[in-house]
């Protein structure tokens, strides 16, 4: 079967604290690369943003130091700011994920820790 490039969001929220954040990133991404299977040869990229309020800790450097489930010190990591919109809530790490799927699949989007408020039509069942 053909694969093709997809995007799989997520978010999480966090505290501003090394271990929330560390939490945060390693709860999401272990349930978005399980959720859709993925492998570390699946993943092209990982870009993550974070509210400014969220100084503890890179949310890149607590994914490669995260238990997630597969290898992922070959992936290309990324992270920036998110823009700061009034009324945006705090606390938060959106993620994402540039993989290969079977063609047709049809991608899982992971949001918890208080970030299912963001997308409540990805939230999980």
């Amino acid at each position: 079967m053909e694969k093709r490039l997809y995007g799989l969001r997520g978010a999480s929220g966090a505290e501003n604290t090394r271990e929330s954040v560390q939490k945060g990133v390693t709860e999401l991404c272990r349930a978005l690369f399980s959720d859709n299977a993925l492998s570390p040869d699946d993943i092209v990229s990982v870009h993550f943003t974070l509210t400014k309020d969220l100084t503890a800790l890179n949310p890149a450097f607590a994914l490669r130091h995260g238990d997630v489930g597969i290898d992922v010190s070959r992936c290309a990591l990324f992270t920036s700011q998110e823009a700061d919109i009034t009324g945006a809530p705090s606390g938060m790490i959106r993620v994402l994920v540039h993989a290969y799927l079977e063609e047709g699949a049809q991608p899982k989007h992971v949001y918890i820790n208080g970030a299912e408020k963001l997308r409540p039509d990805f939230v999980r069942k």
